[in-house]
C-alpha cells in the first residue's frame, strides 16, 4: 500500500456535504489525493459523482464541508484564494463543452485568455504547442464539429492543459463511448499526465479502465467514500459494497443463466406432463 504524507497531498476533502431541496447527495465525504497521482472516484450512476467534482471545481457550492487544495483551505468567501486555485486547475467536462462557433485554436486559445494577462502572440504560440503535443496542429482552422469524437476529447484536453494546470477534473471523460473508445482515453490520460505531471482526479463508473490507468481508487456509494486504496486493493476487497459494484458483471451474467435454466424447466415439466 503506498504511503502518502500530508505534504505530498494537493487535495484534501473533509466531511463535505451537499444537498438538494433537503435532499441529501453527499453526506460526509471524506478523500486525500496525492500530488502527482491518477485518482478515480468510482461509482454507480446517480451517486453524485459529478456533484462531488463540481463542488470541488466551485461550479455547485457545498452546504458543509472543508476543501483544501496544496494545504490551503478553499473559502467561497474568499475571492483570491479560489481565484488562484482556478488558475492552477483545470475541468474537463463531460461534454467536452467545446464552443461550435469557435476554431480548435481558438477553443484553446480562449482559457489563457480569460484568466492570463499573456499577450497575443504568446497565447497563440502556447495554444499551438498544446495543440501540437495532442497531434492536434494540422486541424487549428477546424470547428469541433469537424472533427471526430476521439479528436473532441483530445482538443478538450489540450485547452485543458494549456494553463498548465496542477491539478485536472475529470467528469465522467468515457461518457458514451464504445470499449475501444473507452480504452483510448484513458490511454491518452495516462500519456498526458505522465508527460505534464499533473495531478488527475477521474469520476467514472467505467471499472476495468479506471482500474488499470489509476495509482488509487475510490469507491462513493450512499452519499461517502466506502473505500479507498490501490486497484488491486479494490480487486481483492471482500466488503459487500465493493464486490457487488466491482463484480456486477458476473452477477448479471449468473443471474441471466439461471433465468434460463429456469425457463428451460418449466418448458421439460411442460412436454413431460400428460395430456
Amino acid at each position: 500500500m503506498m504511503i502518502t504524507h500530508t505534504h505530498d497531498l494537493l487535495l484534501q476533502v473533509e466531511q463535505l456535504t451537499k444537498s438538494f431541496d433537503e435532499r441529501p447527495v453527499l453526506t460526509g465525504v471524506d478523500l486525500s489525493i496525492p500530488r502527482g497521482s491518477i485518482f478515480t472516484v468510482l461509482g454507480p450512476s446517480g451517486t453524485g459523482k459529478s456533484v462531488f467534482l463540481k463542488c470541488l471545481a466551485g461550479v455547485m457550492q457545498p452546504n458543509s464541508g472543508r476543501i483544501s487544495f496544496d494545504r490551503r483551505p478553499l473559502v467561497a468567501s474568499d475571492h483570491g484564494i479560489y481565484a488562484e486555485f482556478r488558475r492552477r486547475c483545470s475541468f474537463l467536462f463531460q461534454s467536452n463543452a467545446l464552443f461550435d462557433s469557435l476554431t480548435a485554436l481558438e477553443n484553446v486559445a480562449l482559457p489563457l485568455e480569460q484568466t492570463t494577462d499573456l499577450r497575443e502572440k504568446e497565447i497563440m504560440k502556447r495554444s499551438m504547442e498544446a495543440l501540437g503535443q495532442l497531434e492536434l496542429e494540422t486541424y487549428r482552422d477546424r470547428y469541433p464539429s469537424q472533427l471526430s469524437g476521439g479528436m473532441q476529447k483530445r482538443l478538450a484536453l489540450a485547452r485543458a492543459i494549456v494553463t498548465r494546470p496542477e491539478l485536472v477534473l475529470f467528469d465522467e471523460p468515457t461518457a458514451g463511448l464504445d470499449p475501444l473508445r473507452r480504452n483510448a482515453v484513458f490511454s491518452m490520460i495516462v500519456k498526458y499526465q505522465r508527460h505534464f505531471n499533473f495531478t488527475a482526479l477521474i469520476v467514472t463508473h467505467d471499472v476495468p479502465e479506471a482500474l488499470a490507468a489509476s495509482d488509487r481508487v475510490a469507491l462513493l456509494n450512499g452519499g461517502k467514500i466506502c473505500f479507498e486504496g490501490t486497484p488491486d486493493e479494490f480487486s481483492c476487497s471482500t466488503q459487500p459494497v465493493v464486490s457487488g459494484f466491482r463484480d456486477s458483471t458476473q452477477s448479471l451474467a449468473l443471474d441471466i443463466k439461471e433465468i434460463r435454466l429456469d425457463l428451460q424447466h418449466s418448458l421439460h415439466i411442460q412436454h413431460t406432463e400428460p395430456l
